[in-house]
C-alpha cells in the first residue's frame, strides 16, 4: 500500500480548482513536502509547500521542474485544458493544443519523473482523468481524457515491475473555473481530493470519484444509442 505520511508529492495545476484542493488534503495527510506547479506559481502560507513554475507543453520547462524537484516519490499529474466542443468548425490547432496538454504533457512529465521516483525507493502516479474519458461529448477535450486513460493503462503494465503504481481519477463536473458555465450539478474540489488521495493510499486502479462517473463507466457495455439518445431520432 502506498503510503503518504512523509511523501513528497508533485502537483501540476496545483494553484487552483482540483489541484489547489488536493494540495490541501495532502496537509492533512502527514506528507513532508508538495510542489505546487502552475504556469505562474503563487506563494503558499505552509512552508511544506514549494511553489514551482511548470509548462507541460515544453521540455525545458518540464527537464527544469525535474531538476528542481528530485525528491519526489508521488507524482499527480492534474493540470490540464479545455477545448473548443466541435470537430468540424475549431482550428485544427486548437486540436491539437489540447491533445499537448491533456496527453502529450502528462507523459513528458511521466517520463522526466519515473527515474527519480524509482531511485527514490519507489512510488505512486496519479492521472486526473474524467467521466468524458468514456463519453465523446465536448470535442477533443474527451477525446485527449479518452486517450490519458489508455495511456495510464498502459503505463500501470509498464511500471509493475519498477515499483510505481499508477491511479487514474475520473470525475464529472467539479465547481471549478473551467466549469463555471456549467449549470447541472457540480462536484466539490475538497470531495474530489480525498477520493484521490485515498485511491491512491489504497492503490486503486481507478477511482470513480461520483455516481456520474460510475453510470458513465457502466453505460460503456450497453448500446451506443443508450449512451447518446438523439441517435433514436
Amino acid at each position: 500500500m502506498t503510503t503518504l505520511q512523509g511523501a513528497v508529492v508533485l502537483v501540476t495545476g496545483g494553484n487552483r480548482g482540483i489541484g489547489k484542493a488536493i494540495v490541501d488534503e495532502l496537509l492533512t495527510r502527514g506528507v513532508e513536502k508538495v510542489y505546487a506547479t502552475a504556469r505562474n506559481p503563487e506563494p503558499s502560507h505552509d512552508d511544506r509547500v514549494v511553489p514551482l513554475p511548470l509548462e507541460v507543453t515544453d521540455q525545458a520547462s518540464v527537464d527544469a521542474l525535474a531538476a528542481a524537484a528530485a525528491d519526489v516519490t508521488v507524482l499527480i499529474n492534474n493540470a490540464g485544458g479545455s477545448s473548443p466542443r466541435t470537430y468540424l468548425d475549431a482550428p485544427i490547432d486548437a486540436i491539437r493544443a489540447v491533445f499537448d496538454i491533456n496527453f502529450f504533457g502528462p507523459l513528458a512529465v511521466t517520463r522526466a519523473f519515473v527515474p527519480i521516483i524509482e531511485a527514490n525507493g519507489g512510488g505512486h502516479i496519479l492521472n486526473a482523468h474524467s467521466a468524458l474519458s468514456w463519453v465523446a461529448r465536448g470535442g477533443a477535450y474527451a477525446a485527449t481524457k479518452s486517450a490519458l486513460w489508455s495511456q495510464s493503462n498502459s503505463l500501470r503494465l509498464e511500471l509493475l515491475d519498477r515499483g510505481i503504481k499508477v491511479t487514474g481519477l475520473h470525475m464529472g463536473y467539479v465547481d471549478t473555473d473551467m466549469t463555471a458555465a456549467v449549470t447541472a450539478p457540480k462536484e466539490k474540489p475538497a470531495d474530489i481530493a480525498k477520493a484521490a488521495l485515498d485511491g491512491i493510499e489504497s492503490d486503486a486502479y481507478e477511482v470513480l470519484a461520483d455516481a456520474l462517473t460510475r453510470g458513465a463507466k457502466a453505460a460503456l457495455s450497453g448500446d451506443l444509442d443508450a449512451l447518446y439518445p438523439e441517435l433514436k431520432r
